[in-house]
């Protein structure tokens, strides 16, 4: 499964897995893909630089990524105090009332929130970069668009390839006037932020409009059959990431998580902006209808929306508040039906696309007798 991308980068299959695990992103790539840690959930630089050390020695000397979420106009000056006074109290009393609702228990005394989209801040975010520019990280990626032009000369004297997603052929061309290398087709189907036009459509869309720029298609891809198709559109590899979520090497945190996630079809997931105030395909659930019902106040932009309901979250996943339990995934959670190592998803991938390429040539062969 090479193609000119992966002989760049020195990885056996063309397969990058954003994961927000190390241990996933450790054990994608000594699989042979290209592992890429998600560094939103991280307001600590020291636990970030903890991690991808660990990463790096559980690599086995070969390559991975690091996955932000950064702005591409710098904004300075605006602490997360001051975008908490942004939040209107008509909001901050739907959420208080929606968890009552539901009985879910305030947190232990001392007990702080483990999960704060606070990634997408300037200063937090820069702190991430600062972090992973002294480590040998070979990607960096961004889940906002371009980042900023200077983040992307300063990875580039790194010797840093820089990749961004986009929803649409018109943001493919922007981040190829920016200078990206890589620009990732994400799909309508895809978990977390994505847009509205299908992998199907998009893909092909973006690799004509960036050629000869390399593209990796995402969204609704978790077999090797899919992965076939996504190259035969013209891409030079794929972005998989909510594949990894109930491999054994994850740590959702939550057994009643990982039930639901293997337990649901492709129909279960909605695109909501209850969690971070942008679009993103996640599990529907009680708390996404509550936000996209008639009666709910309405999201709030980002990053106001994602300060809002951390705490709620996390409140959530602490007491596995099943009715309201819910995690950020895209349509292929219908096919991840089992727990599996990485190792084993990858063995099944790779069979995946040998059967689609001999089929394809046996299709070929026949057509051209």
């Amino acid at each position: 499964m090479e193609t000119e991308l992966s002989r760049q980068l020195g990885i056996e299959h063309a397969i990058f897995g954003f994961t927000p695990f190390p241990a996933v992103a450790a054990a994608i790539t000594r699989a042979g893909g290209f592992g890429v840690l998600g560094a939103v959930r991280y307001t600590a630089p020291d636990d970030l630089a903890r991690d991808l050390d660990w990463l790096h020695d559980h690599a086995d000397g070969k390559p991975y990524g690091l996955d932000v979420v950064m702005p591409a106009r710098k904004v300075e000056g605006v602490s997360e105090a001051d975008v908490e006074a942004m939040i209107p109290e008509g909001h901050r009393t739907f959420v208080r009332d929606t968890l009552a609702e539901h009985g879910v228990p305030e947190l232990a005394e001392g007990e702080t929130s483990g999960w704060r989209i606070t990634g997408w801040m300037e200063e937090v975010a820069r702190s991430q970069l600062d972090v992973a520019f002294h480590r040998p990280i070979r990607l960096l990626a961004n889940a906002l668009g371009s980042p900023p032009p200077d983040v992307v000369a300063r990875a580039h004297d790194h010797g840093i390839l820089v990749a961004a997603l986009a929803g649409s052929a018109r943001h493919a061309r922007h981040h190829a006037e920016a200078g990206i290398d890589i620009v990732v087709a994400q799909g309508y189907e895809a978990g977390g932020h994505t847009g509205e036009i299908a992998s199907m459509v998009l893909t092909p869309e973006v690799t004509d409009a960036v050629a000869p720029l390399p593209v990796l298609a995402a969204g609704g891809i978790g077999s090797g059959e899919q992965i076939a198709a996504g190259l035969a559109l013209g891409a030079q590899g794929v972005w998989l990431g909510s594949l990894w979520l109930t491999t054994t090497e994850a740590r959702l945190g939550s057994r009643a998580l990982t039930a639901k996630l293997l337990a649901a079809g492709s129909g279960d997931t909605v695109r909501s902006r209850a969690l971070t105030g942008k679009p993103a395909r996640q599990l529907r659930t009680a708390w996404t209808d509550a936000w996209d019902g008639p009666d709910g106040p309405g999201t709030l932009p980002m990053p106001l929306q994602g300060l809002l309901v951390a705490e709620a979250v996390s409140r959530i996943q602490r007491y596995e508040v099943e009715p309201l339990l819910g995690t950020p995934v895209g349509q292929i959670v219908g096919r991840m039906n089992d727990e599996r190592p990485v190792q084993q998803v990858f063995d099944d991938l790779t069979r995946g696309f040998e059967r689609a390429v001999d089929r394809i040539n046996r299709i070929a062969g026949r057509s051209a007798a």
